[in-house]
């Protein structure tokens, strides 16, 4: 009976063993959260032809001046995140500065499974959907501080500290490019708050470096 008893308990302790080492073996082959499952890696388009303006007979400003406010729209870069598909390397040169369909993520989305994401506004003089209604210090305001002064809120992926070094010539010049430019209609998606699901594409652009 003494050795049943053995036996038993043997067997019992061997059986507890089996299971605790299935479970970490179970927990060991678990596959861990890769929080870049969802993204695949994309190329902006670099290079993007700024949209030229209204006829010159038509327009409110001068043409050098008109002149001046597209080369520092091409060189500052603004159609790569205004124009609609650029910033995944497919740009619609029907929406050149129109406008994005997919948006940029603010909040960080290897910390956040649901990141805040804005979505580049319309720059076109469209009265409905881009900047018809601004005025000329309106969107200096918004070049140099990246405060939209209809809201009083930082848009938060606009370079504006880079932009904030530009000298009135150059800032008014770039008002004068984008009112002069023809209205395209072109609503983007809304603003997405952090922790809500976006219902259209975004990117990430970030700099992270090693712990160690």
């Amino acid at each position: 009976m003494k050795d049943f008893t053995l036996v038993s308990r043997a067997a019992a302790r061997a059986a507890q063993l089996l299971v605790l080492v299935s479970l970490a073996f179970g927990a060991a082959c678990t596959t861990p959260y890769d929080p870049l499952q969802d993204f695949e890696p994309v190329s902006p388009t670099t290079e993007l032809e700024a949209p030229s303006v209204v006829a010159p007979q038509t327009a409110s400003y001068p043409v050098e001046q008109v002149n001046r406010g597209k080369y520092m729209v091409r060189l500052l870069g603004c159609g790569i995140c205004h124009t609609d598909g650029a910033l995944i390397g497919e740009p619609n040169y029907a929406l050149n500065l129109a406008g994005s369909s997919v948006g940029i993520a603010y909040s960080n989305p290897l910390v956040d499974k649901y990141p805040a994401v804005i979505y580049p506004p319309n720059i076109t003089p469209d009265v409905e959907t881009g900047i018809g209604r601004w005025s000329e210090s309106e969107l200096v305001l918004l070049l140099r501080s990246g405060e939209a002064s209809h809201d009083r809120r930082l848009l938060a992926v606009m370079p504006w500290p880079t932009y904030a070094w530009i000298n009135d010539s150059d800032a008014l010049a770039i008002a004068a490019y984008l009112f002069s430019l023809p209205p395209v209609k072109h609503q983007v998606p809304d603003k997405v708050s952090a922790g809500r699901m976006a219902s259209s594409p975004y990117v990430h652009f970030g700099v992270y470096r090693s712990r160690h």
